[in-house]
């Protein structure tokens, strides 16, 4: 669980701090004073989105009139500038940098052989052609784009959201600002091939980290020895079984690694090989004989040693990474953050800066229950949805959140749990199911 008053704490600093008003003169927001401070318009964005993500003008007069300023919603229309959206990509930016982690790690055992378990991914949200030199999108054959992409980087064992930067859509998943140096040593790396880098590795080795990764077709492999390893005549030779086997990653550094293989059953290489065909098909590329081959095979590299993590314990806990593509689709299934109701571009922008900020704060919250070994994100975040109202009219009025925190933690305690399945496991059923190391 995550100390009520550092979440108290933080609430505060980042909604009700009277710096908030600096910080909305600072960035033009407010020039005079007006019924409509910084401070009641961050409320309005945060809290209105949160409570009903497709936020009309009038629901937000409604939260205005709520928190004490009645004002038009013609009013607040006029309100949406680039200011605005300034403002809240600042506020936004402070609110990424105030640290808070659950102080009781998730409680399954696996996850606490290391010191933090960290994952690493990316979503786009597409943006009007208007913005594209805010933030230019991929291009293509239309002409100019827009997107905004929002790289994350995750302690799934604490909870702690350690990085949620922004950056244009057509910028490489390669340009996240978040890598070895932010992890302490006896961590864990999971990240998807966006991320794979051999550099990147060798710094994990000598920080003393770790880093479990699929592999990348067409990375150079030896043994031991020195000697290149051809991966599909050495995998023809075998039997369909998993294994292990040691090898150097890498024509330059020739990095120690173990590689781990799994057969896949015909039906999902056949599924595999359908969406190469498919991809090369879009993109334009040649397919490698030796791609499609590899579809029959789940391989996956790593540098933690084979007494910490089995054989049988590696796939289970790649498959971690999903939950981060679970928190995107929550973000714009639940939260609507790729949504709005206007076409104007800064009440576009404002609104998604104000989504974002409303996601770290719910993310705050989440931690009261962090370590529930099945926590559904799903239904937490519907249990925050219903404490929005009174929570922030007890911010606002500075009144005290203790009891509402420990409401809000007996709903996540006793109704905000994955369903268990038989037939195809979750992640959390297969990561408990796993023996602790002896």
């Amino acid at each position: 669980m995550a100390s009520v008053q550092q979440i108290q704490e933080n609430l505060k600093r980042l909604l009700t701090d009277p710096a908030i008003e600096n910080l909305a003169r600072e960035t033009g927001f407010i020039r005079r004073q007006r019924k409509l401070t910084g401070r009641h318009f961050l409320a309005l964005m945060t809290f209105g989105a949160l409570e009903q993500p497709q936020v009309s003008y009038t629901a937000l007069a409604q939260w205005s009139a709520l928190l004490g300023s009645a004002l038009t919603p013609q009013a607040l229309e006029q309100r949406f500038t680039a200011e605005a959206a300034t403002f809240l990509r600042r506020v936004l930016e402070q609110a990424v940098q105030q640290v808070i982690e659950a102080t009781t790690p998730k409680a399954i055992p696996i996850l606490q052989r290391f010191e933090g378990v960290f994952l690493r991914d990316s979503t786009v949200i597409g943006l009007p052609e208007e913005l594209h030199a805010l933030w230019p999108g991929c291009g293509g054959t239309q002409g100019p784009t827009a997107g905004l992409k929002v790289q994350v980087f995750w302690n799934i064992v604490q909870g702690h959201l350690q990085g949620l930067s922004l950056h244009p859509a057509k910028h490489h998943d390669r340009t996240i600002p978040y890598g070895p140096d932010h992890m302490p040593p006896g961590s864990l790396s999971i990240a998807d091939l966006g991320y794979f880098s051999l550099q990147e590795f060798v710094h994990f080795q000598r920080q003393g980290k770790f880093f479990l990764s699929r592999y990348k077709v067409g990375t150079a492999l030896f043994t031991p020895q020195g000697q290149r390893l051809d991966l599909v005549a050495w995998l023809k030779r075998q039997p369909r079984q998993a294994m292990e086997i040691p090898v150097l990653l890498g024509a330059k550094p020739r990095l120690p690694v173990r590689l781990l293989i799994y057969p896949v059953p015909p039906e999902v290489a056949a599924q595999r090989r359908r969406r190469l065909r498919e991809y090369a098909r879009k993109k334009q590329v040649p397919l490698k004989k030796e791609t499609l081959y590899l579809a029959e095979w789940v391989l996956v590299v790593t540098n933690v040693p084979q007494e910490r993590l089995g054989l049988t314990e590696a796939v289970p806990l790649l498959r971690m990474r999903w939950q981060i593509e679970l928190l995107f689709r929550l973000w714009k299934s639940r939260l609507h953050v790729d949504q709005w109701r206007s076409q104007k571009r800064w009440r576009i922008l404002s609104e998604i800066y104000g989504k974002l900020i409303a996601i770290v704060v719910t993310h705050w919250l989440l931690l009261l229950g962090w370590a529930i070994p099945d926590l559904s994100l799903d239904k937490a975040v519907q249990a925050v949805q219903k404490m929005v109202v009174p929570l922030a009219l007890a911010l606002y009025r500075g009144e005290p959140l203790e009891e509402l925190f420990r409401l809000l933690q007996t709903l996540l305690q006793k109704a905000c749990h994955q369903n268990k399945r038989r037939r195809q496991p979750a992640t959390f059923q297969m990561l408990s199911a796993l023996q602790p190391l002896s």
